[in-house]
């Protein structure tokens, strides 16, 4: 499995309709099922980013597709990040020269 970091921003129509914000995350669970990615937790942030979600996916494929899905529905804007477990640091620090 491969893990992200997303975070996202309500666009305009994602904060005009904010008190739908928790459905909408049940919906968004629903549909990375679909596409055989795991949601690990998905909080919401006051700051620069509105929300923060942790997710698995199978491979890069299906995360893209995924993210692509969620943004055609006009309710947020996403920026995703490759994250790594200490495990895999390790590993990726032990093939350094």
């Amino acid at each position: 499995m491969v893990a992200y970091v997303v975070l996202a921003n309500f666009t305009e129509q994602g904060i005009r309709n904010a008190k739908e914000s928790p459905k909408r995350a049940e919906a968004f669970k629903a549909m990375a099922k679909t596409f055989g990615v795991t949601v690990k937790e998905i909080l919401w942030t006051q700051g620069r980013y509105d929300i923060v979600t942790i997710v698995d996916a199978p491979d890069e494929s299906s995360f893209m597709s995924l993210t692509l899905s969620l943004g055609a529905l006009g309710n947020v804007r996403t920026e995703s990040l490759r994250a790594f477990s200490a495990a895999e640091m390790t590993k990726a620090v032990g093939s350094m020269l």
